[in-house]
């Protein structure tokens, strides 16, 4: 256990270093990738100054947030491929949402999200290898869904997530340039846009030259 909080230190310094200053390390959002890990693991990583954490199964999620409750420091932000049937629970139980990447999967969010929280921040999800296998909207209809997504009340329309493609383990940078440029652009149209949700523990360095602002780390915290 104690891995986790030394992987912690090593992962912020990592970032740290990659960044012009200080305090530009509170600007970059480390979300723990906390699929198939333990409730000891991640009460371990809250110790260690990790308070994001992502689930890409629902009920998986649902049992953590459950045995968790009382610890209201934890954002709990859905990351998985999400199914019409189940946006009623993400809706209910978690704080995000970063995997819109269809107009179905927005109206049904926003119908569940009881108006007594607050709304879901949400992320649209962009294909930007426009891999046939991937989930995300098409660079060619993020736009579309942006402004159905930024329309809905029970929403909070926070930004992209994207997952490039890597080509035999190589990174593709052109993927990275273009997610930034999206994510410029729908910065530049509403207000509310504050969020790239860029980067795993595979590709850190070249999420963050490429301005993202969250990275989902799962490896690199919870590895022995």
């Amino acid at each position: 256990m104690n891995n986790i909080k030394n992987n912690i230190n090593v992962l912020k310094e990592k970032i740290q270093h990659l960044l012009k200053n200080k305090t530009e390390l509170k600007k970059v959002k480390i979300v723990a990738a906390s699929k198939n890990q333990s409730v000891e693991k991640i009460q371990i990583a809250l110790l260690s100054g990790i308070y994001n954490f992502g689930e890409n199964y629902v009920q998986e999620g649902i049992d953590k947030i459950k045995k968790l409750k009382k610890n209201n420091q934890i954002i709990w932000h859905f990351i998985g491929k999400i199914q019409s049937r189940k946006t009623k629970l993400v809706a209910q139980n978690f704080d995000w949402c970063q995997t819109i990447d269809r107009e179905k999967i927005a109206i049904l969010l926003n119908k569940y999200r009881t108006s007594k929280k607050p709304p879901i921040n949400v992320l649209i999800q962009v294909n930007i290898s426009e891999e046939p296998n991937k989930n995300g909207v098409s660079i060619k209809n993020y736009q579309q869904l942006a402004i159905i997504v930024s329309k809905m009340t029970n929403l909070k329309f926070r930004g992209i997530m994207a997952l490039p493609k890597q080509t035999q383990g190589k990174i593709q940078y052109r993927d990275y340039q273009d997610v930034k440029n999206i994510f410029n652009v729908l910065k530049n149209q509403y207000e509310s846009v504050d969020t790239l949700s860029l980067g795993t523990s595979f590709d850190i360095k070249t999420a963050i030259t490429y301005n993202s602002n969250m990275i989902r780390i799962g490896k690199s915290i919870f590895h022995n």
